[in-house]
């Protein structure tokens, strides 16, 4: 297998549509740039998508942070245009997930699907909520395989929480390069 790069949340919505902020708009030519060294040298690459519905507002999440974003169907939902230049979607895995981290990746994380990964990789959206959560899973399923954040290749929430969100992965022994 090799190296594993897990592309999170670049979607319209987070980068410049309803939570989008001028830090995810800054990182999409690095994301495309890293999808690029990972296609080139056949590692594999897979990608989450944040998953809502209609229902948003009376959810858990929505009832938080009540902004209407990633709605399937919806522009918004998609995988940003600068990535979907250089990927043909059906060839990739993509996870849908209903919160911060993905309850699919964890369980073909749990089931052995990346054992055979090298190393795992996490580039893309927030930092400070979905990066720091699917960093995690990947610490707690696959703990002898090195997790890396290209803090690059990442924004978050705001400047403040993209720091505080790599110095907690650090912590917990995940590579910030």
């Amino acid at each position: 297998m090799g190296k594993l790069l897990v592309v999170v949340d670049m979607q319209k919505d987070f980068i410049d549509g309803a939570l989008g902020t001028k830090e995810a708009v800054a990182i999409v030519p690095q994301v495309v740039s890293k999808i690029k060294e990972f296609q080139q040298a056949g590692y594999q690459i897979i990608f989450t998508k944040d998953t809502h519905f209609e229902n948003y507002m009376e959810t858990q999440e929505g009832k938080n942070l009540p902004v209407m974003h990633c709605i399937k169907g919806t522009e918004g939902h998609e995988i940003c245009e600068e990535i979907k230049a250089i990927i043909n979607p059906e060839e990739y895995t993509i996870y849908e997930k209903l919160t911060f981290g993905s309850s699919e990746f964890a369980q073909d994380l749990k089931d052995g699907v990346y054992d055979e990964a090298e190393s795992i990789t996490l580039v893309g959206l927030c930092t400070d909520i979905c990066v720091i959560s699917n960093a995690m899973l990947c610490k707690t399923f696959l703990t002898e395989t090195p997790v890396y954040i290209a803090a690059d290749c990442c924004a978050g929430v705001t400047p403040e929480s993209h720091a505080n969100a790599l110095r907690a992965m650090e912590m917990c022994q995940i590579k910030i390069v």
